[in-house]
């Protein structure tokens, strides 16, 4: 079941966010990774989403997203952000292929 990484950013600093960003996305697309969403955030349209840009990162399974997340090169990429930007980020696993339903 495909799992998601989904992400709500502000950069603090821009030129470092850029040193970050190369080996963040290697280390998302060895993982098998891909990015769904990845841009400034746009209008909220209920509630309160306050931060400047959003990504959503899909997953083969929730598994792949915790080896992604404590792999070795996304842990070097996350020492060259920490003082770049306040990330907010959770994992969510997505529904099965024969779709959603509601609980009983």
């Amino acid at each position: 079941m495909p799992a998601y990484v989904i992400v709500g950013v502000d950069v603090l600093d821009h030129e470092t966010a850029l040193a970050y960003a190369a080996p963040a996305q290697q280390s998302i697309l060895s993982h098998g990774g891909r990015y769904l969403v990845a841009g400034p955030t746009s209008d909220a349209v209920e509630g309160a989403w306050d931060f400047s840009r959003l990504l959503i990162i899909e997953f083969p399974d929730l598994d792949r997203a915790r080896e992604w997340y404590d792999s070795p090169e996304y842990r070097r990429a996350r020492e060259i952000r920490k003082d770049a930007a306040r990330v907010r980020m959770l994992f969510a696993e997505g529904t099965p292929p024969e779709g959603f339903t509601l609980p009983s």
